[in-house]
């Protein structure tokens, strides 16, 4: 239910959403989350309880006059014009020759004004069926409720009336930013490169502090342990040391078991129980032995958080599935893959791009797969498609010809035999119209001995270059990931002149400050050139990897914005059930419309046929931010470093 187009669900107050948002005066913090710019706020009895009245001051202190506007307003449409006035005036003030504000600072009272009028609209209200002019009018006036309001709520109009009065406090925490020419370019030659080469370096140093919080799989250390590991393993499954690189043998001992799992590495008890879950109740799960090898041992390290939270399921997800199996090819298909399949195996959502899918499985399970739930088994034997399937599949492209990028995956296309992948191969490589075949596969990460001499020669003797391009699209999460093995496996694939691509999903797992930055510098000393940042899907069963729109966004300014430009060939997507990809940094593609009781951002999407042909938006309910720092926060992170990601919209 909860990530439905609102335009489809008007009313979000019923009871079955009422359930989902947290009475906050009474909820249970493992630890306050302050607005992240002054003194912490005091926690109360009983212990870790939020001080939600102190919260509650907080907001109308952080905008006297917005208080005044809600809490003078005799009804809530009075309040309504009440603001549009303020608002209007405040926006004109900025453009007044005395304001003193800085230009930055203006320039972020225009954006929060923006996002606050979309927020207050009447029509917004309406399609959402939640008014938060209503909650805050209320607030006010200290009147009852419709519903409880989180503190995630207060946090993000905390900050938006701070924002909108210029004292986001983005730039100077003690002091308004106002008009000024820095030191730098008031100087002149030596002394101006001087001067800003000192503020570079700080910035540069920054980053280098974060990235040694994330090591690689190419660090000596991590390699040396890493060797022992696959001596256990080894030993374990009665292999001999040649057999480490023959990928035969991993897919025959793929971990798929409890048991097996639980000999070779240290579990949570929270692990434990999903896997036994899974595994009495056949949901898809496997790690190959290679994967497993990625993993720390012991819990005590700590750097593998991204691996193991790729492969071993949480338990709310196995309840899910489970709770779900009959209908899992409706609940679990976000992206309306059924409304976007003309023939069976295809998928199309763009006039030039088509998906291929002939092969149902892969080499091992991603929990927040975007196609878990069409994956019966890992390395089922039933997941080849039917001759007949299939060719009707291959002869669609024959009737379509303004499709000429075609996209074969699954699955994982690069865990069918040799020959037949050959087959699919040489059948499009004769339909002219063909420009490119990708081919998106995880193998360089979970398999990369899969990338055999036989396979380059299989895949190069279809690339052409002037006439036709293979591409490689694969799927590196976290720098933890590339390993000896894996540049080996790229650097072969390059060799014959096929480019490699990756596609990160940014997840909690790999979304702390500059952990994908440090993947993108990784990725390219690897070989690969960093192609998108998925947005988290917003499948319920995977709730707890998302992470805030507003965090991908700050990401993309504040941490990979130093890097230089081949470093951040990526875009940030957000992927639009049915329609497709919505870039984030277009900002003119996306909007604010809500701010739901339990604090999670509404936002209206607009399809990538804006301009040319007029398709209705899709809405979407974002995660909160305020949950969002609450889970760093438990994993020890400073959360003054995310003070800005309020901002972000």
């Amino acid at each position: 239910m909860r990530k439905k187009e609102l335009g489809e669900q008007k009313d979000l107050t019923d009871t079955s959403k009422a359930s989902k948002i947290e009475n906050s005066r009474k909820v249970i913090r493992t630890k306050t989350i302050d607005d992240v710019f002054t003194d912490e706020i005091e926690m109360v009895k009983p212990r870790f309880e939020v001080n939600y009245d102190a919260y509650l001051n907080r907001l109308w202190e952080a905008n006297p006059e917005i208080y005044k506007c809600l809490k003078e307003a005799s009804d809530l449409e009075k309040a309504r014009d009440t603001l549009y006035s303020y608002l209007e005036r405040g926006e004109r003030k900025i453009f007044e020759i005395e304001n003193d504000l800085h230009i930055l600072e203006k320039a972020t009272v225009r954006e929060c004004i923006r996002v606050f009028k979309s927020i207050i609209g009447p029509v917004n209200e309406y399609r959402t069926g939640v008014s938060a002019l209503d909650c805050l009018w209320k607030l006010s006036r200290n009147e009852e409720l419709p519903h409880e309001v989180s503190v995630g709520f207060l946090m993000e109009f905390i900050n938006l009336f701070r924002g909108v009065a210029g004292k986001s406090n983005i730039y100077f925490e003690s002091a308004e930013a106002k008009k000024g020419i820095p030191d730098f370019l008031q100087l002149e030659g030596r002394m101006a490169a001087e001067a800003r080469t000192e503020i570079l370096d700080e910035f540069g140093s920054r980053m280098q502090k974060y990235f040694k919080k994330y090591p690689s799989g190419m660090d000596k250390d991590v390699i040396n342990w890493r060797k022992e590991n696959k001596v256990r393993i080894l030993r374990y499954f009665g292999g001999a040391k040649e057999d480490w690189y023959d990928y035969n043998w991993h897919l025959k001992h793929v971990i798929k078991t409890y048991k097996t799992l639980l000999d070779l590495v240290e579990l949570t008890a929270e692990h434990k129980e999903a896997i036994k879950k899974a595994s009495q109740n056949k949901i898809p799960f496997g790690i190959t032995p290679y994967y497993l090898s990625l993993m720390d041992r012991q819990l005590s390290i700590g750097y593998d958080h991204a691996i193991r939270s790729q492969v071993i399921p949480p338990p709310d997800y196995i309840d899910m599935m489970v709770e779900n199996r009959a209908k899992r090819g409706c609940i679990f298909d976000f992206m309306g893959e059924h409304d976007t399949s003309p023939e069976e195996l295809i998928t199309r959502r763009y006039p030039g791009i088509a998906i291929l899918k002939p092969f149902n499985t892969c080499a091992q399970i991603c929990v927040y797969c975007q196609r878990n739930w069409e994956i019966d088994e890992v390395l089922d034997p039933k997941a080849m498609a039917s001759r007949e399937i299939l060719e009707k599949a291959l002869s669609w492209f024959d009737n379509h010809r303004s499709v000429d990028d075609v996209l074969i995956t699954g699955g994982d296309p690069c865990i069918m035999k040799d020959e037949e992948l050959n087959s699919i191969l040489e059948i499009l490589a004769k339909k002219n119209h063909l420009r490119r075949i990708r081919l998106g596969t995880r193998t360089p990460v979970v398999l990369p001995m899969r990338w055999t001499d036989s396979l380059i020669k299989i895949i190069s003797k279809y690339h052409e270059p002037g006439q036709r391009e293979i591409a490689i699209v694969t799927h590196f999460e976290h720098s933890y990931e590339i390993t000896p093995e894996a540049l080996e496996a790229v650097q072969k694939i390059r060799k014959a002149a096929i480019s490699v691509y990756n596609q990160e999903v940014f997840t909690v797992e790999n979304s702390r400050r500059f952990e994908t930055a440090k993947l993108r510098t990784d990725l390219k000393l690897t070989g690969i050139d960093p192609y998108y940042t998925f947005n988290m899907k917003g499948k319920e069963e995977t709730r707890r990897y998302m992470v805030p729109i507003a965090r991908i966004l700050q990401e993309r300014k504040e941490e990979a914005r130093l890097l230089p430009g081949l470093d951040r060939t990526d875009e940030p997507v957000f992927n639009v059930p049915k329609l497709g990809k919505n870039h984030l940094r277009a900002w003119q593609d996306h909007r604010v419309v809500m701010i739901l009781p339990d604090g999670s951002r509404v936002y209206e999407f607009h399809p990538w046929e804006k301009n040319i042909k007029p398709v209705p938006p899709y809405n979407y309910i974002d995660v909160p931010i305020y949950d969002y720092l609450e889970e760093l926060a438990s994993r020890g992170e400073n959360i003054r470093d995310y003070r800005t990601i309020w901002f972000y919209y």
